[in-house]
């Protein structure tokens, strides 16, 4: 039975990243785990929330083994301070970087068969002179993917986006015919990769109130939206739209799609995170490799306190296993 590699980074030291780690440790997992952490951190945060775990230095070289509830596999990268809960430090962001570089690089060579994202601080990444908008961004940098596309999902709701981290008022000028026109054909693409859709019905939101209310309300839909809508249906592809976003998720009109594409953050994300806030995943398309995340952020205030949920993680983990086996048992046929 095929065992995959999963890497998780561990996210900002200072949040809740390594305590979620620690309590993923205390079950079995049909998948070798391997964290990428500083092993001192991680023995510290056991301690904290009084959880048993026996750390092993992973060795890329023995065979994959499936996960021993209690144990946990370290690929080792030292902070460059000492960590304290609930508090940032721009030194230690050095640290959060080599991690995910470490990570992606193994996953783009086939050491790993997906990468898991714990959360990190944007904030102090960029207070110590990262150029960083978020994990999409910089993982499609990293692997030269043209263009990424954010995916959150919680149970059989998927909504992916055509922009994710911009202001409001740059989003409209960021809705081209050619982005929105190669996000359709990724999410088309990685919905049949990933998921075995061979047609995925694809609903695509308006930009405005009401999806312009036939140019009444702005005229994106008539002159970006529609155009590319219909060349990519002479092409083939199952694509609804533009829906107005008001409507778009009553549990009537979510019965007849697959997906859902927002335009930009706001519209799309707050609905998933209502049903499935800290049990959602976020994934990312587009890239070369299979990348998973949480939905939430740091919870500073909840590190080592015993209090924060694992959910997410747990969740995108369970997703990343269950990928990485349906893409093996699809190459093997």
């Amino acid at each position: 039975m095929y065992t995959p590699r999963i890497v998780i980074t561990s996210g900002e030291p200072a949040g809740i990243g390594p305590d979620a780690c620690v309590t993923l440790a205390q079950r079995a997992w049909r998948a070798d785990i391997v964290v990428a952490a500083d092993a001192r951190l991680l023995a510290a945060t056991a301690d904290a929330l009084h959880l048993p775990l026996s750390i092993e230095h992973y060795d890329s070289s023995r065979p994959h083994a499936a996960h021993r509830a209690g144990t946990l596999k370290v690929m080792h990268i030292p902070t460059a301070h000492a960590v304290v809960a609930g508090r940032t430090d721009p030194a230690n962001a050095a640290y959060v970087i080599e991690m995910l570089n470490r990570a992606c690089d193994g996953c783009m060579n086939g050491e790993f068969a997906a990468m898991v994202t714990a959360p990190v601080q944007k904030s102090t990444l960029m207070d110590a002179g990262y150029a960083f908008t978020g994990h999409t961004e910089y993982l499609a940098a990293r692997t030269r993917a043209a263009l990424p596309v954010m995916l959150l999902l919680s149970d059989r709701l998927r909504v992916a986006l055509v922009t994710t981290h911009l202001a409001l008022a740059d989003v409209p000028h960021f809705i081209t015919r050619e982005r929105l026109r190669a996000t359709l054909r990724i999410v088309n693409m990685d919905m049949e990769r990933h998921f075995s859709l061979a047609k995925p019905r694809i609903a695509v939101l308006g930009l405005n109130p009401h999806a312009g209310e036939g140019g009444h309300l702005g005229r994106e839909e008539i002159e970006v939206i529609e155009p590319v809508l219909r060349e990519l249906r002479a092409e083939g592809m199952s694509v609804a739209g533009p829906v107005p976003a008001d409507t778009a998720f009553t549990t009537h009109f979510l019965a007849t799609a697959d997906v859902i594409v927002a335009m930009y953050h706001d519209q799309g994300l707050p609905v998933i995170k209502h049903v499935g806030f800290g049990h959602a995943v976020n994934m990312t398309l587009g890239l070369p490799i299979l990348r998973t995340s949480v939905d939430h952020g740091t919870a500073l205030t909840l590190a080592r306190s015993g209090k924060a949920d694992d959910g997410s993680l747990r969740a995108a983990l369970e997703l990343a296993i269950e990928l990485a086996g349906s893409s093996s048992a699809r190459a093997d046929s």
